[in-house]
């Protein structure tokens, strides 16, 4: 395209996503985009610069950037000092929180409308009759709209939940799910209690494989820290005559920073992550650092784990080593982002140990395994 200019209908076909040639002179006039050369015939011609400029726009729009924040992000004379950009992604940051806030809220009121019985819902219509006169830019405003939502409540009727049931109303679709990997992703929707946690687990290909058949060979099974150790499922796991044990064996760690002052306080833990056995299954839910350490042990040669289930929590090393772990040759279950714990991890397994012992001669998994 070098040397060849664009009119603007020709500009946003290339660009794509969206663009519209009102869009375009709207950037003009926002100073997001510099003015074009005009033709003979006063047409406005776009050049290759022009394309990847707009194509930085769209890309910044689509991570919820507001246009007065990115035209101060790409038409900095200079680049930006650490303090001012951090200062402007931190309000970007808290932008986006308030956001999902919003909408985790509307989430939760929409789950608890499908939820109902059908003889609750029925008394639920008015309210909802309620939400077509909404305006939210108008003086409505978010107040008024939290009290529509309060407006969905009705009476419950006192009778027992079908767990199941209501779970599959607002599952993603999971058809292309095998059977065990649907199971898993449930039980760990009931842990939190948050369906979106499906869009950020992560399996490996032979994740499953690997624990169905690590697990009927009697292997060790080791978790991070005593919690997740006392969150497993030790009576299902002594039925397979899996060995399972603690990493960092001190009962008095609570917390995530004990666990990571532990870990490398004591070259002891280090050293033992060393001697498992090959074919163990890691359970991870508190220390970062432990998977971290595990992957470079790995990496090197001196830990041959069959599956490490990795959901450390934190805000910078936890996130850093689950990606490391998706990048590794390692069978893997983990969780996207600063989302996992403990908790989460036991679940994981424990739902493996139990789909292992309920289907023992299920191979479901296999099905679209290619």
């Amino acid at each position: 395209m070098a040397n060849k200019h664009l009119t603007i209908k020709q500009l946003t076909v290339i660009v794509g996503g969206g663009l519209t040639p009102r869009m375009v002179r709207h950037y003009h006039k926002l100073g997001l985009l510099p003015q074009a050369q005009r033709s003979s015939g006063n047409y406005r011609l776009y050049t290759d610069a022009d394309v990847q400029q707009l194509r930085r726009i769209l890309a910044l729009k689509s991570q919820g950037f507001q246009l007065d924040d990115i035209r101060q992000l790409l038409n900095s004379p200079e680049m930006m000092s650490f303090d001012a950009l951090a200062s402007q992604l931190q309000q970007q940051y808290h932008s986006v929180t308030e956001q999902l806030a919003r909408l985790r809220q509307t989430a939760s009121a929409l789950e608890e409308f499908l939820l109902r019985d059908k003889g609750s819902q029925d008394t639920q219509l008015n309210a909802l009759e309620q939400l077509k006169q909404v305006e939210i830019e108008s003086a409505f405003g978010l107040q008024d709209l939290d009290k529509l939502w309060d407006g969905l409540h009705a009476a419950q009727n006192i009778q027992p939940e079908d767990f199941s049931e209501s779970l599959q109303q607002i599952l993603p679709d999971l058809s292309k799910k095998n059977e065990i990997e649907k199971d898993l992703l449930s039980k760990l929707v009931f842990a939190c209690g948050d369906v979106s946690l499906v869009n950020f687990i992560r399996l490996s290909k032979d994740a499953i494989v690997a624990a169905r058949h690590n697990l009927n060979e009697d292997c060790e099974i080791v978790a991070d820290v005593s919690p997740v150790f006392a969150a497993l499922d030790h009576t299902r796991i002594t039925h397979l005559c899996a060995n399972v044990k603690t990493l960092i064996d001190d009962p008095h760690i609570h917390s995530v920073d004990e666990a990571e002052r532990k870990f490398w306080q004591d070259k002891e833990w280090l050293e033992k992550l060393k001697q498992l056995k090959p074919g163990c299954i890691l359970v991870i839910g508190y220390a970062p650092s432990v998977l971290m350490s595990a992957l470079k042990l790995v990496e090197e040669g001196q830990l041959q784990p069959s599956l490490i289930i990795g959901m450390p929590i934190g805000f910078n090393h936890a996130p850093f080593s689950k990606r490391r772990l998706m990048h590794s040759k390692v069978e893997y279950i983990t969780t996207v982002g600063t989302l996992g714990g403990g908790l989460l991890a036991a679940v994981a397994l424990n739902a493996l140990v139990g789909s292992l012992i309920e289907r023992p001669d299920c191979h479901c998994y296999l099905s679209h395994h290619q």
